[in-house]
């Protein structure tokens, strides 16, 4: 493939996991002159902590060492020891198996990996802005209008500044501006739902505060999880282990399926509902520690939402990735592992792509590889809220039964082989490229 003498131009809309993680790895090719462009003045310390799974692990490796690197500086072990295989633990909070007991083993467990670590989120995008120069991203750049023109992508931000650039990526989360231009505002899949009408109720407090309110503190070094139908609940260590991140997820809770908000956004003018720890009296004691500590403050609490399947990711030279093309449910586990995968393998692709016109071919490659593996994930992330909620399969009332499901939901969102997707998308992408040398 041949070269240009002036670098190929990439604007990244967006700066969260899937925006930074993919500019800290293209900022490194000389022939990419990349820019990236962030909605908000500045990052804040909201959302939940993340306990990312094995394949986000692979997808950082792949990315560079400097990218793992950011990742380990700022998380801590889930595990006292470092080395040992940690994974997420499943329990069950009510009813005649639960097992939420000190002398109680979990029914079931997800995303065991060696040397598992929990980071907030805002410490992981510290960690990554850190890697690409300042001169490279704008903040306060909010996105409004992108169109294709004269062989460029042009873009208009609200402040009424506008640019251009060879490709754009859209990382502008699950409210994506790119999303409207690439899928057509008026498809069915363009905006976030929330189906089973699912709210997040959480709160972060000094770890030594959730023991003294009776959380257990073994649950406040590791990730558990806790299930039962009037809501599931879960710990996050985060900050190095100084504070909690406690939350409850109740499904039915939301207003409607398209009630969509954000980490953050609790101010809703009291229509949502509050978190009745009353309903929670057969949970075990564990349990409803964790429920009466979050129930002291649930400012920060949202209605979760995820997208319908797109029927493609990508649009001329303009494409989507993390969540403005995939958006899920937080209860995989899986979202910022899928934004490091699709930021794993666009970078494997642009490393070959050297002239204006191979950026199709590499964005038709990207689609046809991530689009499928990471929808399935989308409604594997919506099975396992149902699970977690005794409403799927009845798995609640055979623990045998529900460890081999949780076991298979784990092993396809974990053990997936990064390196063969990489390059599954590479040969994609060069038999379209011999394919339109040979039409030309």
């Amino acid at each position: 493939m041949g070269s240009t003498h002036h670098p190929l131009s990439i604007a990244i809309m967006g700066g969260g996991i899937a925006g930074l993680s993919l500019a800290a790895a293209l900022v490194k090719k000389p022939h990419l002159d990349i820019h990236v462009y962030e909605a908000v003045p500045a990052h804040s310390d909201v959302g939940a902590g993340l306990a990312l799974h094995r394949n986000a692990l692979a997808a950082m490796a792949l990315l560079g060492p400097e990218v793992h690197q950011a990742y380990l500086d700022k998380a801590i072990n889930i595990g006292e020891d470092a080395e040992a295989e940690m994974a997420t633990d499943i329990f069950f909070a009510c009813g005649p198996h639960a097992n939420t007991g000190a002398d109680q083993e979990p029914v079931a467990e997800l995303g065991r990996a060696k040397g598992r670590k929990s980071v907030s989120r805002a410490d992981l995008l510290a960690g990554l802005l850190g890697l690409v120069p300042g001169e490279k991203v704008s903040f306060g750049k909010r996105l409004t209008k992108i169109w294709e023109e004269e062989k460029k992508v042009k873009f208009e931000f609200r402040d009424g500044t506008k640019g251009e650039a060879d490709c754009v990526l859209g990382a502008d989360g699950i409210r994506s501006v790119v999303r409207g231009y690439v899928v057509g505002e008026d498809h069915p899949a363009r905006h976030p739902v929330n189906h089973d009408r699912w709210q997040v109720y959480r709160t972060v407090v000094a770890t030594e505060e959730a023991i003294e309110a009776g959380v257990e503190e073994r649950f406040t070094r590791t990730v558990p999880i806790l299930l039962g139908p009037r809501g599931h609940v879960n710990c996050i260590p985060m900050n190095k282990g100084t504070r909690l991140s406690a939350g409850v997820a109740v499904r039915g809770a939301a207003l409607g399926e398209k009630e969509v908000d954000g980490p953050g956004k609790g101010d809703d003018g009291g229509r949502r509902k509050e978190l009745d720890v009353g309903l929670y009296k057969d949970y075990t004691p564990e349990a409803r520690a964790i429920v009466d500590l979050v129930a002291r403050d649930t400012s920060a609490s949202w209605a979760v939402g995820d997208h319908d399947n797109a029927p493609v990711y990508f649009k001329g030279r303009v494409a989507m990735l993390g969540d403005a093309a995939h958006a899920s449910l937080p209860f995989a586990g899986n979202g910022a592992a899928q934004a490091l995968e699709d930021a794993a393998v666009l970078d494997h692709l642009f490393e070959r792509v050297k002239q204006p016109s191979q950026i199709e071919a590499a964005l038709g490659a990207y689609d046809a590889v991530r689009r499928p593996r990471s929808q399935d994930v989308v409604g594997v992330a919506r099975m396992l809220g149902r699970a977690y909620a005794f409403a799927e399969r009845d798995i609640h009332e055979d623990p045998k039964k529900a460890r081999v499901f949780f076991t298979q939901a784990g092993r396809f969102t974990n053990e997936a082989d990064l390196t063969r997707q990489n390059e599954e998308a590479m040969a994609k992408m060069e038999d379209s490229v011999r394919g339109v040398s040979k039409n030309n």
